[in-house]
């Protein structure tokens, strides 16, 4: 059986209490809105960048087929300013010209159906650098917001981090103070139940969470000495007997 004074056991309290703020600050940490912002900012940027480079790798295709197709009317079009030339000057045989002439006609075709592909390979070409820009653009945004929003989580992060130091030095003073087997009590309660490790007691009803006592433990609790210190059966919650209009909130 584990004793110690009335006001070592309700220094317990106290140090529960901090536990507890502590406790919230750090789930307030992990849980900040801005967390879940800078998360979502992450995954939009993470496929922004994916389309980027997919659109810059098809701009980039687009050029390459774009020179080669201004290669090809070009190549029609010397061939073509070649034999316009040698008609001009009339050189050859009437049978020569003649073929030239078709060949020629043949060549304007050719060049015309050469310019058109050119020209629907400009308009996606246009349409690849213009979502090159938008993505660009989106990539940017979604950066300046980035910057932002870290800021912010850090400026939270700063405050959170300086309440729960000041409480940390708090509860470093006060744990001192107490026994150190009714601490050890307290924390391995503590670990038991996943962060609450006393409960206050106001005769047979307890604060701040509800315990159905049994009728053996009711008699203990009636029965025991002062100095003693009570744990509850089935949650393991250390007991702190406070007397009547006490309340456990002191820290």
């Amino acid at each position: 059986m584990t004793t110690a004074p009335k006001d070592a056991q309700r220094k317990l309290l106290d140090l529960q209490a901090l536990d507890t703020r502590l406790a919230k600050l750090a789930h307030q940490r992990r849980t900040l809105p801005v967390l879940a912002a800078l998360q979502e900012l992450e995954g939009r940027g993470e496929d922004v960048h994916r389309a980027q480079v997919e659109a810059r790798t098809v701009a980039a295709d687009t050029r390459r087929e774009l020179a080669r197709s201004e290669a090809d009317v070009e190549q029609v079009r010397s061939r073509a300013a070649r034999h316009q030339a040698t008609l001009d000057a009339g050189q050859g045989v009437s049978r020569e010209l003649l073929a030239l002439q078709n060949e020629l006609a043949q060549l304007g075709e050719r060049q015309s159906v050469l310019e058109e592909i050119e020209l629907e390979i400009m308009e996606r070409l246009e349409t690849a650098e213009k979502q090159v820009a938008e993505l660009e653009a989106q990539e940017k945004a979604i950066a300046g917001d980035r910057e932002q929003h870290i800021a912010d989580r850090d400026a939270a992060f700063a405050e959170i981090d300086a309440e729960a130091e000041k409480l940390n030095a708090q509860r470093a003073e006060l744990a001192g103070e107490v026994d150190a087997e009714l601490l050890d009590l307290y924390e391995y309660a503590r670990s038991r139940t996943g962060g609450l490790g006393v409960v206050a007691l106001h005769g047979h009803r307890t604060e701040g969470v509800s315990i159905d006592f049994s009728l053996s433990e009711l008699s203990a609790i009636d029965t025991a000495a002062e100095d003693e210190v009570l744990v509850s059966e089935e949650h393991g919650y250390v007991l702190v007997r406070l007397d009547d209009g006490e309340t456990s909130g002191r820290a």
